[in-house]
Formats: C-alpha cells, sequence, structure tokens
C-alpha cells in the first residue's frame, strides 16, 4: 500500500506540473486582485515557502486544497474564497471568522508563540473592539498566507456538495494526507502546522481538517488529469 500511494503521489504531482505549465506558474496569494481572471469555480491547491518533497520527487508539496460552493445555490466563487483566505488589501488583516484556513493558521501562532487572543474563534461575530483586539495576529496571519503560492484549478460546475470539485477535493486531501498512514513528503520540522491545537492538522501534514483521513480512490487522479487536459492556457 505504501508504494502504491507513493506511485499515485507521483502521478498526482505529474499531474499538477502540467497544470503549473498551463497556467504559466503559481500565484503568491498577497499579489492577487479580484480583477485578474479568474475561473467563477474551481480547487486551489496551496504551497508553503520551506515546505519541500522529500519522498515522491523534487518540489514544493502541497499543505492545503480547497474549494467552495459546496451548498446548494452558494453563489460563492473561486475569487470570493481566495480573498477570504488572503484578508484585507488596505489594512492588511482579515476575517478568519469567514476563513477556517485563516482560524488554523492564527490558532497555531498562538500555541507557537505563546500569543494571547482569548477571542479568536469565538463566536461567528465580532464586536468591533474585538475585531481590534485581534488585528496584530490578523496581520501575521495574513503575512504567512500572503506568502504562500498556489495552483487553480477550473471546474465550472453547479453549486452542491456533489460536484466535481467536491470529489477532487476530498481525494486529493485523502491522497496527501499522512494521518493514519505511512508518512510520506512529511513537513520539516518548523513547520508551523506542527504547532496546531488541532490533531488532524499535525498528523496528516496539512492545513485541512475535512477528509484527511478518509480513503482516497485512485480513480480521481483521471478525472484531474481530464480536468487538466481540458484547462485553457493561463495569459
Amino acid at each position: 500500500m505504501d508504494s502504491e500511494r507513493r506511485a499515485h503521489l507521483v502521478q498526482f504531482y505529474s499531474i499538477l506540473n502540467r497544470l503549473e505549465y498551463k497556467l504559466g506558474g503559481a500565484r503568491r496569494l498577497a499579489d492577487c486582485v479580484r480583477h485578474m481572471r479568474w475561473p467563477q469555480r474551481g480547487v486551489y491547491f496551496f504551497r508553503e515557502p520551506g515546505e519541500q518533497r522529500s519522498d515522491t520527487g523534487e518540489g514544493p508539496r502541497i499543505v492545503r486544497v480547497g474549494t467552495h460552493a459546496l451548498k446548494e445555490n452558494s453563489q460563492t466563487s473561486l475569487w470570493k474564497r481566495l480573498s477570504q483566505h488572503k484578508g484585507h488589501a488596505h489594512t492588511g488583516g482579515g476575517h478568519h471568522r469567514g476563513s477556517i484556513f485563516r482560524l488554523i493558521v492564527g490558532a497555531a501562532l498562538i500555541r507557537r508563540d505563546g500569543l494571547y487572543c482569548p477571542t479568536w474563534g469565538k463566536d461567528n461575530t465580532a464586536r468591533a473592539d474585538m475585531r481590534t483586539a485581534e488585528l496584530t495576529l490578523e496581520h501575521a496571519v495574513s503575512q504567512i498566507l500572503g506568502d504562500m503560492t498556489f495552483l487553480w484549478l477550473p471546474v465550472l460546475d453547479e453549486a452542491g456538495p456533489d460536484s466535481r470539485r467536491g470529489y477532487i477535493e476530498r481525494n486529493a486531501i485523502a491522497l496527501l494526507s499522512n494521518s493514519g498512514k505511512p508518512i510520506l513528503d512529511p513537513p520539516s520540522p518548523r513547520w508551523l502546522g506542527l504547532h496546531s491545537d488541532r490533531a488532524r492538522v499535525r498528523n496528516s501534514g496539512l492545513w485541512n481538517q475535512n477528509h484527511v483521513e478518509e480513503t482516497y480512490d485512485p480513480a480521481f487522479l483521471d478525472a484531474l488529469k481530464d480536468l487538466v487536459a481540458r484547462t485553457e492556457a493561463w495569459p
């Protein structure tokens, strides 16, 4: 099983290399703005400075996979989701209650650096005084996420839990995750996620919680390859 998963990971990264070529390279999140050409819907694959593959070839390892519009009638676009992770360009802050990615990264910073932010992750909305108290940490999260690069895969399907985007997302996460499996492409000893308060993040080596303990369907690689083949060259 270990050798089989290794081969599937090699294939996965080979497909992403093709996607990167078609896109003209990965984009740094901090450099992205709304008026860039974005597909309405898609799946994204994040990389992180200092995180490299060690068992399945050379190059950066994927540290988070995500999508959007997995609820019926959702109007969330790919850029809307990415912008929620990026934060506010004009202030450098952000809103972690609207991005689980920001929430998890901020909580790891609190644990690693011994920070004090008792309202982090509390409640679905925040008063003005709470947002002010959280601003320094939001800034730090924006810096970390802004330095990450990502690839995006256009998948123009309907919103809903049975979307092809959801299929690609959950299987890619399950394949990449090291949770409960022989470890392949482990995180570096300095990876911030090792300080996460969430065992699924620490054990998987990903900034993901959902699907990290699931079994992947190898057939998703054929679907991924087909979607990349259909992706037009990006300007």
